[in-house]
């Protein structure tokens, strides 16, 4: 199974009840484990966790702490991108080179490495000074 089937599967747990854009998310470390995500929406719309964040949180509550791929799906006319600030969270655990795979349930994909996904990141080494 691939991490865009698994980001698939997962998507209809989402709880979208304000927006009804449910979205999946699906992370591989270096060790293969997979780590899924869902969006969570609550009564104070537009508060809630993206699909991304709730992967990420479920790999570090694991142990885990590096992204070696990912994969973002969506009901869209196009591939579904991460919004900006999981595009950040992604950077912090995601190395140069590590791909994103960002689809739709019409089976349209886009590929990008973090670096273009996210050019000029901030880091760690950005606080150093």
């Amino acid at each position: 199974m691939s991490l865009v089937d698994d980001a698939i599967r997962i998507r209809v747990n989402a709880h979208a009840p304000y927006s009804g854009f449910k979205v999946g998310a699906a992370i591989r470390t270096p060790s293969g484990r997979v780590f899924t995500g869902v969006n969570v929406e609550n009564a104070a719309y537009p508060e809630g966790t993206c699909a991304e964040a709730g992967a990420i949180a479920a790999m570090v509550a694991a142990g885990e702490t590096e992204i070696a791929a990912m994969a973002v799906v969506g009901d869209a006319p196009a591939p579904v991108t991460p919004c900006g600030g999981c595009r950040q969270k992604i950077a912090e655990f995601a190395p140069r080179g590590v791909v994103v795979t960002m689809a739709n349930l019409a089976g349209d994909r886009l590929e990008m490495k973090i670096e273009a996904l996210l050019p000029y990141a901030f880091a760690k080494a950005q606080m150093e000074g």
